[in-house]
């Protein structure tokens, strides 16, 4: 995937790359190398062959936890990289979402088969769309069939650029946004086939608002922020800066120059991303998210069911290959054939990817803080860690 194939479908992980599907069985991942030589290996690849500016990977197993890093935090003055910085996670974010939305269903504040128009009514109707028809499960595992408003023409062109520098402190409202998405029909009816959308995601978090009679940032605190600790994560909301340590997020601003400029993007208001992709975080807290999370400490075994039921992603826009979808969280075969869990996210200036096997017993997050290196640096990252002929 390139940067700018990525920018299009929302400015995170999406459009790189039929309902009613399956539980996907896990694949075991054989014990990696004790000193993860294979993972720094592919770190410095990244590194001195991808043009990654720099790049970190934690990993937690059994035997504790390992951190490894190559490249740098800032090009300038040559600081590394670091176990505590905080990055932006693109997409990664929806996993979160999902998991606020299925802690409410636990909680017997909505179900995951109540209707759009139960919550927002009106909101989703016309120019072929009927919000009667969509159910809060076909937004989370993007089988709504809704247009995804960051591949609104116009509104894309403002990410771009020169244009980002302008726009880069703009505020969008949920409902500016998914009126962007609501603009372009539908291209196949609900439940029918995959099409990844932030759209969902926004619609997912305002019903979460309407449920609640909180913010979904409240709302978030309450259910998944503050029970696991997680200190370094937050929903900035509209403040543009990342508060604590961090790198510098590099961005190409998706120019498709050969040789682009490369900019520095850490400084934006995510208004324009919010529960589909703007979280901040942490390795370490997105490594005690998704433990817990995979290993069914988060979510009833009903929710945690509903949450790894997935669909195939092989719809009209094709998505990341050896992947399917459930709801916030995909399964990916690896080039050895281990499946492993998770969710990724990509942003300006920052790609993340955090996975794992099926149980939550063995984690790997990684992230790069440019925008330009693909998807192939982390399925390196991911092989080198989880596939047997590559951990010896």
């Amino acid at each position: 995937m390139t940067p700018s194939a990525s920018a299009k479908g929302g400015l995170f992980l999406a459009t790189v790359l039929i309902a009613g599907g399956v539980l996907t069985a896990p694949a075991t991942a054989a014990s990696p190398a004790s000193d993860h030589a294979g993972v720094q290996r592919a770190l410095d690849n990244a590194v001195a062959h991808g043009g990654a500016p720099g790049i970190v990977a934690e990993v937690r197993d059994r035997r504790g936890r390992w951190f490894g890093s190559a490249g740098v935090a800032d090009t300038r003055t040559g600081r590394k990289r670091q176990p505590h910085e905080r990055f932006r996670i693109g997409s990664t974010t929806k996993a979160f979402t999902a998991t606020v939305v299925l802690r409410l269903v636990a909680e017997g504040r909505l179900s995951l088969d109540d209707t759009v128009e139960q919550w927002l009514p009106g909101l989703v109707a016309g120019n072929g769309y009927d919000g009667r028809e969509i159910t809060v499960r076909q937004l989370l595992n993007h089988t709504s069939g809704i247009f995804n408003y960051g591949n609104d023409e116009k509104f894309f062109a403002k990410g771009v650029g020169a244009a980002w520098f302008e726009h880069r402190y703009d505020t969008y409202t949920p409902e500016q946004l998914v009126e962007i998405g609501l603009a372009t029909p539908p291209r196949f009816k609900p439940g029918t086939s995959f099409l990844y959308s932030n759209t969902n995601y926004f619609l997912a978090a305002m019903i979460v608002e309407r449920a609640t009679g909180r913010t979904f940032a409240q709302e978030l605190t309450r259910t998944v922020i503050r029970p696991l600790r997680l200190t370094g994560t937050s929903l900035p909301g509209t403040d543009p800066k990342i508060r604590g340590p961090h790198p510098t997020h590099y961005s190409t601003l998706f120019s498709s120059d050969p040789k682009p400029e490369i900019h520095d993007a850490t400084e934006m208001n995510q208004s324009f991303a919010w529960a589909a992709g703007g979280i901040i975080s942490t390795t370490g807290d997105l490594q005690r998210f998704f433990g817990e999370l995979l290993g069914g400490r988060l979510l009833p075994a009903a929710q945690q069911q509903e949450m790894f039921t997935t669909v195939e992603t092989k719809g009209p826009v094709p998505w990341i290959p050896g992947t399917r979808y459930g709801l916030g969280v995909f399964s990916q075969r690896l080039p050895c054939g281990v499946t492993v869990w998770g969710n990724a996210g990509a942003t300006y200036g920052s790609w993340t990817y955090a996975m794992g096997t099926r149980t939550g017993n063995h984690l790997l997050t990684s992230q790069v803080n440019g925008d330009w290196s693909g998807l192939s640096v982390f399925t390196d990252t991911l092989s080198a860690e989880f596939c047997p002929a590559r951990s010896r």
